[in-house]
């Protein structure tokens, strides 16, 4: 299970519409539900990696140090396997940043875990779109800022508590 970080384990701000990660650890909080929901995914067997993009580094308005920081804060509190992260922006078209698939390739071949049974958990269609790419079943947490029409993913909740019961599902 690969989820997104900014806006699905942990809170957002919004600044004139566009979601911006938290600038500090004073300002990091993990969404409701988060804990709860990524407990009952381990405890059914699911490997949990956060995967997210922090363009904000390249464009030297957060560091690198801030970014691991709350990267290990956000371990400390979840049962994850690790966050992989892309620091790169737009222009640098590398092959990690979402919505390629790089982060969840690398992930998968360091970690042995098979794409075809995994999931993609995000908030943005870039999201989607590099778990599309990856060859993983994807979910949406619809948001205002979400640009649903850019992808389509195979499901759509609005909030993390929501993934549990469709994952399950589909893995039955």
């Amino acid at each position: 299970m690969f989820l997104d970080r900014d806006g699905v384990l942990n809170d957002i701000r919004l600044d004139a519409g566009v979601p911006k990660p938290p600038s500090s650890l004073a300002d990091f909080r993990i969404v409701p539900g988060a804990r709860e929901t990524c407990l009952e995914l381990t405890a059914r067997g699911f490997a949990l990696v956060g995967v997210t993009n922090q363009p904000d580094v390249a464009r030297g308005e957060q560091s690198r140090e801030m970014v691991e920081a709350m990267n290990e804060l956000l371990c400390s509190q979840l049962p994850l396997l690790g966050v992989r992260v892309c620091y790169h922006d737009d222009p640098d078209d590398c092959e990690c940043r979402k919505p390629r698939p790089g982060l969840l390739l690398q992930a998968a071949h360091e970690l042995g875990l098979d794409l075809s049974r995994a999931f993609m958990v995000g908030d943005r269609w870039r999201d989607v779109e590099a778990g599309r790419q990856a060859g993983c079943r994807t979910i949406l947490l619809e948001r205002d800022y979400s640009q649903r029409w850019r992808c389509q993913p195979d499901w759509i909740v609005s909030d993390i508590t929501g993934v549990p019961a469709l994952v399950l599902g589909a893995a039955r």
